[in-house]
């Protein structure tokens, strides 16, 4: 699957997750898809929400994974606190 392949299927699998969070006021903006790793940032009400480190892995990241298995890892960007960091999460190994 080429790079542009495995956004577009990520992009249809956060499509599919987003009703689901916009329903309870949140939202989520895919960052990037690198070295089969993919950043997102929760918006909204998911922000401040207790559960939304289950969220992104029980909900977005099975989702994503439906889509696109390769992924090994989804990150939340809006964890860092700044663009910087963010941009240092450069590999992640999946776990067993």
């Amino acid at each position: 699957m080429t790079p542009e392949e495995k956004y577009s299927e990520v992009e249809k699998a956060l499509t599919e997750i987003r009703p689901f969070l916009n329903s309870d006021g949140g939202d989520i903006e895919l960052i990037s898809v690198e070295d089969n790793i993919v950043k997102v940032r929760l918006t909204g009400a998911c922000i401040a929400c207790s559960v939304n480190q289950m969220t992104l892995k029980s909900g977005v990241e099975m989702t994503i994974k439906k889509y696109v298995p390769e992924i090994v890892s989804v990150i939340n960007v809006s964890d860092f606190e700044t663009p910087t960091e963010a941009d240092q999460v450069s590999s992640v190994k999946e776990e067993n």
